[in-house]
């Protein structure tokens, strides 16, 4: 690009450069890529960037342990079934979690779309019953952990077959697992804040913005999709596979 380019009436930018060097010159200064941005979610979108190559390369490793061992990975339609009524029922309680968290997005964008309504009341219910849910679904998890565990699930040994069932599991599910335990904790400190009205008041605080700005609930809720939608992945990959 040779020519001034203008991104508001009566704002001019300075040329760029042609080819890769004016690319890297204008995402370096900033110039154009975040303009309409703001840097909360800005920085809150590199970070989910950062954490889908380690949940990629997580899944990875899985996919090409599983792939490469001699030993026969375990069935887990026999593995994670719940008895009920004296009988196995597979994958029901892995059912259920996923029914829980994927219901939590739905709340946490009501909750966003409230937030910019000014609705602080609604809005902090309905965060705080996006973190009901995940807890819920932490509390499902160790329970499911905690059954492995008694049935003699290792990260090292494994009596349903491969030992890389175990390291596998307790990493991938556990390191969401530790991504959701936080995405609660921020739910409730920033739903505490909602409902005393410190975006109202611009009272001063840890992750209190400019008066009447409710754009952290946003921004919580860019971190708890991304969470659910991991799970997604893990749940096809893990579960169903």
């Amino acid at each position: 690009m040779h020519e001034t380019t203008k991104t508001k009436p009566g704002i001019a930018l300075p040329p760029l450069a042609p080819g890769m060097q004016g690319f890297a010159s204008d995402w370096a200064s900033d110039q154009r890529a975040f303009k309409n941005v703001s840097w909360g979610k800005a920085m809150m979108w590199i970070f989910l960037l950062s954490d889908t190559f380690v949940f990629g390369c997580f899944l990875l490793a899985y996919m090409t342990a599983r792939m490469s061992t001699t030993v026969p990975w375990p069935n887990p339609s026999e593995v994670f079934a719940l008895n009920i009524g004296g009988q196995d029922i597979p994958l029901i309680l892995i059912a259920i979690m996923t029914f829980v968290l994927i219901s939590s997005s739905g709340t946490m964008a009501m909750a966003v779309m409230y937030g910019y309504r000014r609705d602080r009341r609604k809005t902090a219910a309905l965060m705080l019953l996006t973190a009901l849910f995940g807890a819920t679904f932490v509390g499902m998890q160790a329970f499911e952990w905690t059954k492995l565990i008694h049935e003699g699930v290792r990260p090292w040994e494994n009596p349903f077959g491969a030992a890389q069932f175990g390291s596998s599991f307790f990493m991938i599910t556990g390191f969401h697992g530790t991504h959701v335990t936080i995405g609660v904790i921020f739910l409730i400190i920033i739903a505490r804040k909602v409902w005393r009205g410190d975006f109202d008041q611009e009272k001063r605080g840890f992750f209190t913005s400019r008066k009447g700005r409710y754009e952290i609930v946003e921004i919580t809720g860019l971190y708890w999709h991304f969470v659910d939608l991991v799970w997604v992945f893990i749940f096809a990959f893990f579960y169903l596979w």
